[in-house]
């Protein structure tokens, strides 16, 4: 069971980067200066599409993030320790891999924000089960187009995603990284 949790973890963590950067990146000084909404602050039916937490280069950095850390994965993978503990030969799989694994997490995060804006849930309010897994399935649907996991891997990444989500945001809320633990 242990080694199916961290071959999950390890396989999805161009994802978990792709879904924890633009936060991150909302935060910095400079970039909150030149950083736009997706949506272009347009509105649909007098709601924002996304609102203001959905930034260019916020979803640019997902992405970017993604990729760093494929690319990370794939030197590792020339090491026994990590070909143990990969679900995928990082030597057969091209730069597609993390592009669809962040452009999905980030995806899905939108269409969340899209959802969210027409419930009329604030920007940044919680939206439980969605917040947490909501880049999860993006990514794997997007995925799909070239690899899909096993149905223990996909059903472990969907019950252990939320509680690291929460582990993350609350250590992200205990550095100031966050203005809220959830």
């Amino acid at each position: 069971m242990i080694n199916l949790i961290i071959k999950a973890i390890y396989f999805f963590l161009p994802a978990y980067f792709a879904n924890m950067a633009p936060p991150i990146i909302f935060n910095i000084p400079f970039i909150k200066k030149i950083n736009y909404p997706m949506d272009f602050k347009r509105n649909l039916f007098k709601k924002r599409i996304f609102g203001d937490h959905k930034t260019i280069l916020g979803s640019l950095s997902g992405i970017l993030a993604s990729i760093l850390i494929f690319l990370i994965q794939k030197y590792l993978f020339n090491f026994n320790f990590f070909q143990n503990i990969s679900l995928i030969n990082y030597n057969e799989f091209n730069l597609l891999f993390p592009l669809l694994l962040g452009f999905g997490a980030i995806s899905g995060d939108l269409i969340k924000s899209f959802i969210k804006r027409r419930l009329n849930i604030k920007p940044g309010a919680s939206f439980p089960v969605f917040d947490q897994l909501d880049f999860v399935i993006g990514a794997l649907i997007f995925l799909y187009f070239i690899y899909l996991p096993s149905i223990s891997i996909i059903l472990t990444l969907i019950i252990l995603t939320p509680i690291l989500c929460i582990l993350i945001n609350f250590i992200a809320f205990k550095l100031k990284l966050k203005k809220v633990w959830y």
